[in-house]
């Protein structure tokens, strides 16, 4: 299953971004994987990390200063992010072969019509013995509100991430998860997670009125840690 890239739309609407990571901040029952990312490339020793679309740099707060690059192509996150940081595109990274020890890619490359290339440019910066870090949801993430939401296929997801990453790097090892881990207490709470997923607000509304609250989210999605 492969389908369209998602257009990112983090320059025109940023306060969307924001409000999707509040409310995960608010009503998730574990903290996002960025902290535990950061625990494992300090672990292993592979820092510098470029850590590729980063918004408005969550893994970097969980970093030590000097073990962090940030790259994006959005102006609005850049410009919240701390430094260093880039603007650049994925797929033309704009550093030499084995500059970094370790990449990231976090929920980033279902807005490439081609993940593909991203991944080897990731391949090529990287030092041998690096590690990338990718997340990605799982196309059925959220099933209680895949009515709202669609179904339609993206270019990347938890699904096809194994079999992408494995044609260029070794050593996959998959966290994947599939629990009810966000507890919506209200329609309000309802409303402000479908904006965040990108739905019309007035749809959003209409979408939440008609729920029971407090609504369990199950959330699905995989972390895949590879070596170059």
């Amino acid at each position: 299953m492969t389908g369209d890239a998602l257009p990112p739309d983090y320059d025109e609407r940023p306060e969307r971004f924001r409000l999707a990571r509040a409310v995960l901040r608010e009503h998730a029952a574990r903290p996002d994987i960025h902290a535990d990312v950061a625990r494992r490339l300090l672990a292993e020793g592979v820092t510098p990390v470029l850590d590729v679309g980063c918004g408005e740099g969550e893994l970097a707060r969980h970093l030590p200063k000097g073990a962090w690059v940030g790259l994006d192509s959005s102006p609005a996150m850049l410009a919240a992010a701390p430094g260093p940081v880039i603007r650049g595109d994925a797929t033309a990274l704009p550093y030499p072969e084995g500059s970094f020890g370790s990449v990231a890619l976090l929920y980033v490359l279902y807005h490439l019509p081609e993940p593909d290339l991203a991944l080897a440019e990731a391949h090529r910066v990287l030092r041998p013995g690096g590690l990338l870090a990718v997340a990605a949801p799982s196309r059925h993430d959220s099933p209680e509100l895949s009515h709202v939401l669609g179904s339609a296929g993206l270019t990347f997801d938890a699904e096809l991430a194994p079999e992408l990453i494995g044609r260029r790097f070794g050593e996959l090892e998959i966290e994947s998860w599939d629990a009810p881990l966000v507890r919506l207490p209200s329609r309000d709470a309802v409303r402000d997670y479908l904006v965040g997923k990108g739905v019309d607000p007035g749809r959003a509304r209409e979408a939440a009125a008609a729920v029971d609250v407090p609504l369990d989210v199950t959330k699905r999605g995989a972390l895949i840690i590879a070596r170059r």
